[in-house]
């Protein structure tokens, strides 16, 4: 079926080429959005707010495991973390286990310094909801904070060779007594 555009005589020679009317809604919508826009920058600008941290952590991608370093104005001290295949006495979770976990504290805001010292890594706690790739001479950041205490598994998210993805993240988030304690057991 074929539709034919027919003259209509009664149509109205202003409605259609009217200038005002084309800017009125072209205006409008514009103002809409520039309203909408305003409020989600600044929440994005709040997101992206670093100042104050509580605890920096230093995180370095190496191929096969990871070393995180802490550094605070009082305490600094850093470990690598290993992979654990098997281990007989403790039920652990297969390629997910580590021999070092990263031990921070709740209700504490946490400064991540993502970095690698080879390939291309990416840094990834999906329960966290963080992700950062980790690039060889590059210092990318993010922070995070949790009210629950609790272990955070994660996995380098990078196909960064022959099974590099497997390179597993163990992030235990502890009371801050619990934290003291551990620290000063360092």
């Amino acid at each position: 079926m074929l539709f034919y555009v027919t003259f209509n005589p009664y149509t109205d020679k202003y409605t259609m080429d009217s200038h005002f009317l084309e800017t009125v809604w072209t205006v409008i919508p514009m103002f809409i959005l520039l309203l909408m826009a305003f409020p989600s920058l600044y929440l994005l600008y709040l997101i992206e707010d670093i100042s104050k941290p509580s605890l920096t952590v230093k995180v370095v991608g190496h191929q096969w495991y990871w070393e995180y370093q802490y550094s605070n104005s009082w305490f600094n001290y850093s470990f690598d973390s290993y992979i654990v295949y098997e281990n007989i006495e403790i039920p652990l979770f297969y390629n997910l286990d580590v021999d070092n976990r990263l031990v921070l504290p709740t209700i504490s805001r946490i400064l991540f310094l993502v970095t690698s010292a080879d390939v291309i890594h990416a840094w990834t706690v999906p329960r966290l909801g963080i992700k950062c790739d980790a690039i060889p001479g590059r210092l990318n950041y993010l922070t995070t904070s949790t009210l629950y205490s609790g272990v955070y598994y994660g996995q380098c998210r990078e196909i960064c060779g022959s099974n590099h993805r497997f390179i597993p993240i163990v992030v235990e988030f502890v009371p801050m007594k619990s934290y003291i304690s551990y620290i000063s057991t360092l």
